[in-house]
C-alpha cells in the first residue's frame, strides 16, 4: 500500500480522517458510492470539501493510487467527484487508480477551485503622511 506523503491526515480540528495508518490485514475496505443528502451536517460537508481540496492540491487532474486514502471518505465522493481511472476497477484494492472529476468537483465545491483572492491593495503607503511630523 502506497502512503501519500504530504497528504493531510484529517480535517483540521475534527475527527474526520483522510488517510489510514496501515493496511487492513483482511484486505482493503471496499469503496462504494454513498448518497449525500441535503440534510448532511456542515461538518460533514466541510470534510468533503477539505478532502477534495487535498486531492486537488496533491494530485491535480492526474490519476492516483488509492493507497492509504480513507475508503469511507472516498466513498462519499466516489462516482461523482472521484472516479475510477482504470477499467476494470477493483474497489477493494489499495492499488486501484482513481482521478478527480474536475468538472463535477468544481460544481460541487467551487471554493476549492476559486483563485486565491489578492491581498488588499495598499498604494505603497506613499500618500500616507505621519501627522506627528
Amino acid at each position: 500500500m502506497i502512503k501519500h506523503r504530504g497528504f493531510p491526515g484529517r480535517l483540521p480540528s475534527s475527527d474526520f480522517q483522510f488517510v489510514i495508518r496501515r493496511a487492513n490485514k483482511a484486505g482493503a475496505t471496499k469503496i462504494i458510492r454513498r448518497e449525500r443528502y441535503r440534510d448532511r451536517s456542515n461538518v460533514d460537508r466541510a470534510a468533503d470539501e477539505g478532502f477534495v481540496k487535498a486531492i486537488w492540491q496533491h494530485f491535480g487532474e492526474e490519476p492516483f493510487e488509492r493507497g492509504n486514502l480513507d475508503a469511507g471518505r472516498l466513498s462519499w465522493l466516489f462516482g461523482r467527484e472521484v472516479i475510477a481511472a482504470e477499467d476494470p476497477f477493483d474497489p477493494e484494492s489499495y492499488d486501484a487508480l482513481l482521478r478527480l472529476n474536475v468538472k463535477v468537483a468544481e460544481a460541487s465545491f467551487p471554493k476549492v477551485f476559486a483563485p486565491d483572492q489578492p491581498a488588499e491593495d495598499v498604494d505603497d503607503w506613499a500618500d500616507w503622511d505621519d501627522e506627528d511630523e
